[in-house]
């Protein structure tokens, strides 16, 4: 991952979406969508969580799109609750296809940026799903991928992590809980770099 990253602007239905790109050295295997936390609470692109999920995507070869949701940063329109966010991300996805082709697409978020994914999940085909401190319970979380990766903190009091096992639970869905940590999971993200790249088999 070289650098801060391009940033560039696509066009969404509120108006510019700003985006920064991180684009890997070796050849392509796919594109990253990584989402960052909620607007309203200081969430941005460059929250921590989120630029380790990029890291990391781009250490596997995957070009890395991180956008600022609308009413973030130089992303215009107004924070929606979820429903506006969907469909930029969605604008994103698109853009990523045309830009670099057909590739296979990993969804990634943390927090609301994570229930936002699980929006955007039923309506495209993801290679697969990784899921931070989803905040299940605060926005409505769709069902995802069996095979997705979702990591939580022992000691998340913003999103507990019983409320995320009584969503899990129904899916059959593994949860990967990482002891002590917080739902900002404070000097823990290598671990989440490690789970994710432990588990990755694309």
């Amino acid at each position: 991952m070289s650098g801060a990253g391009e940033h560039l602007f696509i066009d969404g239905a509120a108006g510019r979406i700003e985006t920064v790109v991180d684009r890997p050295e070796a050849t392509l295997r796919g594109a990253a969508l990584v989402a960052h936390p909620h607007p309203l609470y200081g969430g941005t692109l460059d929250n921590k969580v989120v630029q380790t999920l990029a890291r990391t995507f781009v250490e596997l070869g995957y070009v890395s799109l991180r956008p600022n949701f609308r009413g973030v940063g130089k992303s215009e329109g107004e924070h929606d609750e979820g429903r506006g966010e969907t469909e930029d991300l969605l604008r994103v996805a698109e853009y990523a296809k045309k830009t670099f082709g057909p590739l296979p697409l990993v969804l990634a978020g943390f927090s609301f940026g994570a229930a936002v994914q699980t929006q955007v999940a039923q309506r495209t085909s993801p290679l697969r799903v990784v899921l931070v401190g989803v905040a299940v319970g605060r926005f409505p979380s769709e069902t995802v991928p069996g095979d997705s990766i979702v990591i939580h903190g022992e000691r998340d009091e913003t999103v507990t992590l019983a409320k995320v096992l009584d969503w899990a639970r129904p899916q059959e869905l593994p949860v990967v809980v990482i002891p002590g940590a917080d739902h900002f999971f404070h000097l823990r993200l290598n671990l989440i770099k490690n789970i994710v790249k432990g588990s990755w088999r694309y």
